[in-house]
């Protein structure tokens, strides 16, 4: 066997189902077998390689045992020459497995090699090279001196940022998302280690090979895709921790004496550092727009308290203190809570929403104003002029934001977004009936042919080779590629031409999922007849939230009176405070489902309704799945009348 092919799935079915298709094109006419190790997954990933994929041998474990732990576990079984280790969120080229191949019999000093990678959007990977992790290094790319100075070889040494992407180089450390061995190297330095579960053992299996007399190897003569968004979720302050966890691992143990304790104690402090940039980091990307509204609000309010006291009363001091520390925040408080729910700070937000969301607030506003103390009820005309200044100035502040090209608002409803499919006739409108019985708002401009028939010219916008100019002539958005139709080769040159400037997917050959990334940091997305979610609709996300904390606000305050009830129902109290916090949710899944729109752990899940039956796993997940596509807040509430009228 000339080479053989692991890689290890955890939960990313349609993704590996695209990487399958590509091995099985590029391993024609080579003598190749593949291994799929599987790591519990619970989306039915190993269902699907033995129904497509008879010639792929499955390994399947009942835990998630690691990348490591996997990989050894085929690495053990396999009979290939070179073995190539592959993430299943990639998508190589026709080219790719011979070139490689071609290439290590031309090096036999070569122990590994690595090739040209870019994500979901065509941008180049810079982890396709890197260099060894010295202390120095680590400290440049931990502390963005790296970032800061990328093409340098001093201060980017870890990406090896002065060697061209596009030349072949001998390099110290591959990814392993793409790794292909030579068998006899790896049987003289061993195993990858299994000490490292998740992120490192590329760099240490690297640096042992190096250390075995071989040499490692960049190569730029062929290009492979990595999602990579689906193996790293880098906006997590769980993968800072576990990422810099294994590089403490791999100095402690390749490093010795005084470095050793430099590097060690140089990357504890890189988890806190880190750890806290990715805090405030998410926090601004998610507050900075109610930040900004909050800011104008009050400003606002408090400059109308004084034109106001002066214009009608006269008196610059005719309002109380008070108005500065108790009425304008509760006024900005509410109204910052009736936008959010309004969905002014959704990821795409338009008008309608914001002056909606500011009128929701003004009547919330003058309805609490009836309650108040006397000492606070400043005057109604403040709410009124608070109204009208929130109307001109939050839209206003918007548009100009947005008009530079940092906003996510526009003026009215969300503009569809502008789709070319490429390929045949029969693959295009195959994918237009699919995005059509989705119900995906896209305003398909036109088809473009991956290989152009005079008889049916009338039909395509284009060829492939005009893709830049129609991107640009028809102002596209994103463009969908038929797998069938297309060899990736040419779907990684065209991504790498017109660049990040518009989203990709590919429907891959026989499949029904479209799937694509928009973002390497990001998971990935797919189009699917069973896969579209009322619950991932922003506004039943925000209404479940809003049930939540209801609920959790009138149990708390009666919690004395839980201990007349039976122990069933006590449960609904003493999960209040966890509810009210956001640690949990009301209702959820019956178990944690890779494969479904993310929910909080559920105090009660649909099975509660009818407790006396008892599903199978794949019952709970058919149960699961009704319940994320169909949901509505009702069903909340419908479920959690059933669980209180029924008798303990």
């Amino acid at each position: 066997m000339r080479l053989s092919i692991i890689i290890v799935n955890y939960n990313v079915k349609f993704f590996l189902e695209q990487a399958l298709l590509a091995v099985r094109r590029a391993a024609e006419g080579l003598a190749v077998e593949v291994w799929v190790v599987d790591n519990a997954s619970r989306d039915g990933s190993v269902q699907m390689v033995q129904v497509r994929f008879p010639e792929v041998q499955v390994i399947v474990n009942e835990r998630n045992v690691g990348f490591s732990k996997a990989n050894n576990q085929a690495l053990r079984l396999a009979t290939g020459e070179f073995v190539l280790l592959l993430n299943p969120d990639t998508v190589i080229a026709e080219d790719t497995l011979r070139t490689s191949l071609d290439f290590m019999e031309k090096h036999p000093q070569a122990g590994a090699l690595g090739v040209k990678m870019i994500d979901g959007t065509g941008v180049f990977l810079p982890e396709s090279k890197r260099g060894f992790p010295s202390p120095f290094v680590a400290f440049c790319k931990t502390f963005g001196l790296s970032r800061i100075f990328p093409r340098s070889g001093f201060f980017n040494r870890y990406h090896l940022g002065h060697l061209s992407k596009d030349q072949n180089h001998e390099v110290d450390i591959l990814s392993g998302a793409f790794m292909l061995i030579r068998k006899a190297a790896l049987e003289k330095v061993g195993l990858l280690d299994e000490q490292f579960f998740m992120y490192g053992e590329d760099i240490d299996l690297s640096y042992r090979i190096q250390l075995g007399g071989y040499t490692n190897h960049y190569l730029a003569d062929t290009r492979i895709i990595h999602y990579k968004g689906e193996s790293t979720k880098k906006g997590s302050v769980n993968y800072v921790r576990i990422f810099y966890q294994a590089m403490i691992l791999f100095a402690r143990k390749h490093f010795r004496g005084g470095n050793a304790r430099i590097f060690v104690l140089m990357l504890q402090m890189a988890i806190y550092f880190r750890a806290m940039l990715t805090l405030v980091s998410n926090f601004f990307q998610r507050a900075w727009w109610p930040i900004l509204d909050a800011l104008v609000l009050f400003l606002g309010l408090v400059l109308l308290k004084k034109s106001w006291a002066v214009y009608h009363f006269k008196n610059p001091a005719h309002f109380d203190d008070s108005f500065l520390y108790f009425n304008a925040p509760l006024y900005t408080g509410i109204w910052l809570f009736t936008l959010f729910f309004s969905g002014a700070y959704d990821q795409r937000t338009n008008l309608w929403q914001v002056v909606r969301g500011i009128l929701l607030g003004a009547v919330g506003i003058a309805a609490i104003y009836g309650f108040l103390d006397l000492v606070y009820r400043s005057s109604r005309m403040l709410i009124v002029l608070g109204t009208v200044w929130a109307l001109l100035a939050i839209p206003a502040l918007r548009a100009l934001i947005s008009s530079l090209g940092k906003g996510n608002f526009t003026l009215e409803e969300e503009e569809e977004k502008r789709l070319a499919i490429i390929g045949s006739v029969e693959e295009t409108r195959r994918v237009e009936a699919l995005l059509r019985a989705i119900g995906m708002r896209k305003k398909t401009i036109g088809l473009i042919a991956a290989r152009m028939n005079p008889a049916e010219s009338h039909l395509f916008l284009g060829t492939l080779a005009d893709l830049p100019a129609l991107v640009s002539l028809f102002r596209l958005d994103e463009l969908i590629f038929c797998g069938k139709d297309l060899r990736n080769t040419e779907i990684i040159a065209s991504m790498e031409s017109v660049g990040n400037q518009l989203n990709y997917k590919i429907l891959p050959e026989g499949s029904d999922t479209i799937i694509g990334s928009s973002h390497k940091d990001l998971n990935g997305e797919w189009y699917r007849l069973d896969a579209q979610y009322n619950i991932s609709r922003p506004e039943n996300r925000r209404n479940k939230r809003l049930l939540d904390l209801v609920l959790a606000l009138i149990l708390l305050p009666t919690f004395p009176l839980s201990i007349f009830l039976n122990v069933r129902k006590q449960m609904l109290w003493a999960n209040a405070w966890p509810v009210l916090i956001g640690r949990k949710t009301w209702v959820g899944y019956t178990d944690a489902e890779a494969d479904l729109p993310k929910l909080k752990p559920g105090v009660l899940n649909p099975m509660d309704a009818i407790p006396e039956v008892v599903l199978s796993e794949s019952g709970q997940r058919k149960l699961n799945q009704n319940y994320a596509r169909d949901y509505q807040v009702g069903e909340d509430l419908r479920l959690m009348w059933v669980y209180w009228s029924r008798r303990g």
